[in-house]
């Protein structure tokens, strides 16, 4: 499966499954974009705690900056006219 359907399936089955817990969530759904990236295997658990802690962490770097640092550090090339909504 190529990454394009991959991610296309997740944010199609995850607005599915947030739209039936509540009214809050009827006009749920995801940014046009994506961004995917592989993880070391033994990587994970860090990945997880990330993941666990995201709401504190994002309280002292936003998640823009922090995208920004990322690409810059990985060398990866892109256009910021495309990153955000």
């Amino acid at each position: 499966m190529s990454q394009v359907k991959l991610l296309e399936e997740i944010k199609k089955q995850s607005s599915k499954w947030i739209k039936t817990k509540g009214r809050e969530y009827e006009k749920f759904y995801w940014q046009d974009g994506y961004g995917i990236f592989s993880v070391n295997p033994a990587e994970i658990e860090t990945v997880v705690k990330y993941i666990e802690n995201q709401n504190e962490h994002h309280k002292r770097l936003t998640f823009q900056k922090e995208l920004l640092a990322f690409l810059k550090k990985y060398n990866v090339d892109y256009d910021e006219r495309y990153l955000w909504d």
